[in-house]
Formats: C-alpha cells, sequence, structure tokens
C-alpha cells in the first residue's frame, strides 16, 4: 500500500426530512445564495422545503446552471454574489449544480487575471466561499469531495479542478428526493458512479486489501441494484438509500488511498461531451470497456481478481479476462445505456478531434497511468464505433 493523506471535512446528514436542518449548518446573518439547474426542484417540493428551512435568512436564488455546467453561465453568477455581497453558497442539484456551485465559490474570491485559469491552468485557490450541497441526482459525489468539473462553450473544453477551499461544510442527501428522477438519470448515475469506483481500483495490485474490498463491495452492490433500480414499479426507499450512499462512497477519497488511479475513461470522456454533447454517464459506458481491452495484458493480475471478487467468473479460464469486460458492457446495456459511438451518431471524424486536442494539449498521460496515453487514445475510440 502507498503512502497517503486523507482529509474529508464534509458533514453528511443522511435520510427523510434532513433537508429541515440545514439552517443549523449555516451561519447565522449569512446571505445565501441557492443555486439550481433548469427548475425541477421546484416541480418535486424539493424547493419548498430548503424554502422553508432556511425562514429567516436573506437569500439569492440563481438557477439555469446546465448539465456539465459552463463557464459563461457561472460567470454570471460571480457577478451576482459579488453584487449581492454573498456570504455562503448552497447548491441544490445533481453533480452539475454542485460541481459549478464550487467554481463560483472559487472564483467570487479570485485574485488572478481570469477564474477560467483554476481550470485551464491550475490556478491556485487561496480562498472561497463558503457552501453546503442538497443533493437530488447521485453520480459524481461531488457532494462529500473537493472537486468540479467545468464545460466553456466558446472552446468546447470541459475540464476538472480541484480544492481543499470548497469542500460543502455539508451536503443533505435524502434518498425521497430521487423519486421523481427519470430513469435515463438513475441509470446514468448508475453507470458514473460504477466507473468512478473502477478508475480507482481497476490498475495494478498494491496490497491494498481493505480499499480493494471498499470498491468491490461497492460495485457489486451497484449490479444487484442497478436493475432493481430502473425496472422497479415503483421507488424502493431503501435499494434508493444504498444507491446514494454507494454514489457518494464512489467518489469521496476513502476507496483511493493508498493505491494507483487512473482517470482515462473520464479525459476521453469529457472531450466527448465537450464536441458531441452526450450525457457524461454514456460517455463512460462507451469508453471504458475500450480502456479496458487495451489495458488487459498489463493489467492482467488485477482483472482477474476483478472478474473473480466481483462477477465470480472461474479465473482458471483461458477467457477470463474478457469474459469480465464483457459482463461490465452487458451490465451498462442491462440498465439501458447504449454503449457504442454509433449508436450516438458519432464518428470517426471526433475521434480525429480529440486526438488532435489531446496532443495540442500535451495530454500524454491520459489518465495517470501510462499504458493508457495519447497513442493510443484512437484505439481505444475506434474500438468503440
Amino acid at each position: 500500500m502507498r503512502n497517503f493523506d486523507y482529509y474529508n471535512p464534509v458533514k453528511i446528514l443522511f435520510g427523510k426530512g434532513k433537508i429541515a436542518e440545514i439552517a443549523k449548518w449555516i451561519p447565522k446573518g449569512m446571505k445565501v445564495m441557492m443555486t439550481y439547474g433548469g427548475g425541477s426542484i421546484k416541480k418535486n417540493g424539493v424547493y419548498e422545503q430548503v424554502m422553508d428551512a432556511l425562514q429567516g435568512f436573506d437569500i439569492v436564488e440563481f438557477g439555469g446552471i446546465e448539465p456539465n455546467p459552463k463557464y459563461e453561465t457561472l460567470m454570471r453568477a460571480v457577478e451576482l454574489a459579488k453584487q449581492e455581497n454573498v456570504g455562503f453558497l448552497l447548491a441544490v442539484g445533481g453533480g452539475s449544480v454542485i460541481d459549478g456551485t464550487k467554481f463560483i465559490a472559487a472564483a467570487t474570491c479570485f485574485e488572478g487575471n481570469e477564474p477560467w485559469d483554476i481550470v485551464a491552468k491550475g490556478a491556485r485557490v487561496n480562498a472561497a466561499l463558503p457552501l453546503g450541497a442538497v443533493l437530488t441526482l447521485p453520480a459524481t459525489g461531488s457532494e462529500m469531495n473537493s472537486g468540479g468539473v467545468i464545460t466553456r462553450q466558446s472552446t468546447l473544453e470541459k475540464l476538472a479542478f480541484n480544492s481543499r477551499h470548497v469542500f460543502p461544510k455539508f451536503s443533505v442527501l435524502d434518498p425521497m428526493v430521487t423519486y421523481s428522477l427519470p430513469m435515463k438519470q438513475v441509470a446514468n448515475g448508475v453507470v458514473d458512479t460504477f466507473v468512478h469506483v473502477m478508475e480507482q481500483y481497476y490498475t495494478f495490485p498494491e496490497q491494498a486489501e481493505i480499499q480493494d474490498r471498499f470498491s468491490e463491495s461497492i460495485l457489486k452492490t451497484l449490479i444487484e441494484l442497478g436493475p432493481k433500480l430502473i425496472h422497479a414499479e415503483k421507488p424502493n426507499y431503501e435499494d434508493r438509500a444504498n444507491f446514494m450512499w454507494a454514489a457518494t462512497m464512489g467518489l469521496n477519497g476513502l476507496i483511493a488511498c493508498g493505491v494507483s488511479q487512473d482517470w482515462s475513461t473520464h479525459h476521453i470522456g469529457h472531450e466527448l461531451t465537450a464536441f458531441n454533447g452526450l450525457d457524461h454517464g454514456i460517455t463512460l459506458a462507451i469508453v471504458l470497456p475500450g480502456v479496458m481491452n487495451a489495458t488487459k495484458i498489463k493489467r492482467r493480475e488485477k482483472l482477474l481478481q476483478y472478474a473473480a471478487r466481483v462477477w465470480n467468473i472461474d479465473t482458471d479460464q483461458p477467457d477470463a479476462a474478457d469474459q469480465a469486460i464483457a459482463r461490465t458492457e452487458q451490465f451498462f446495456n442491462e440498465l439501458g445505456v447504449k454503449t457504442r459511438l454509433s449508436d450516438y451518431g458519432v464518428g470517426i471524424d471526433t475521434i480525429d478531434r480529440i486526438e488532435k486536442r489531446f496532443r495540442e494539449r500535451g495530454d500524454f498521460a491520459l489518465g495517470g497511468i501510462d499504458d493508457v496515453n495519447v497513442d493510443n487514445v484512437r484505439a481505444i475510440l475506434t474500438s468503440r464505433l
């Protein structure tokens, strides 16, 4: 196991009715800016619950944060936060709203030239507005981590940033608020969580048995829950609760402790979203099987561990590794997520653009491990046509 430092200060308020408690964790007298997306929270009762909980606070609203939050939109929120002298941000939504709110928090206090430098150049974040979150769509784990992903429409870029200053002070996880989600979003959330775990697990043996077993338990939970979530006649609280917690545990830093990580599936998937507008979860379902096939020789030991422990495949079979990859893709398909670029009208021209962008950017080791790099990204994507 590798050396590691682990820090996570996020307070989790989990369960039914927990939205009502948020006022306890926001300093009195703060002007609060509530951020949200397209307005679904005003249809499913979440908006009313939040407003009831915030009685007595001066509230500013900023709606319209997109899936794959756009820099241009977020900068309008930054200006509003400055004009209104906002002291606390409350993100009410899924990962995109929370990611976008983290950027707003950092950009409002940024003293450099342009806040985009935080994302594009890794400019240091020295301070940020405090924020909390009310999670409505389990998927990204953003409610319990310090990262975010932002898109710039003018340049068709989708890039990540990270700062300890943007950890939420608290996050509310009420499984009941997920009941109104479209099944497509639930399926994408399961895929996103699954791939998050895989990118912290499917690398090389590190003798980190606790982390491995944590990861495998999350993966097996998702495999068991996924079809139940999608095909249930009505939402089941316990299933939604376990899914919500799995998504949070998948990217709160715990399973990454002491192990290698490979984020190449996300790096490649971000470009598919930037150029073609595909849902984030869809891009991951497309790319992961390609990455697994491209790395199955060098990572054979971990792949066979995955095959045995997660899929119960007899690893004495010569094709056990291939079976594990096929079962992974089949699982995504069973959730109703198609896994081929051609399913979405994406062709070789997009692959050309993605390869060119990686080379221009100097992104040679895409995910932190050198067996996935700019030289084989074309082969990975071509295999997914």
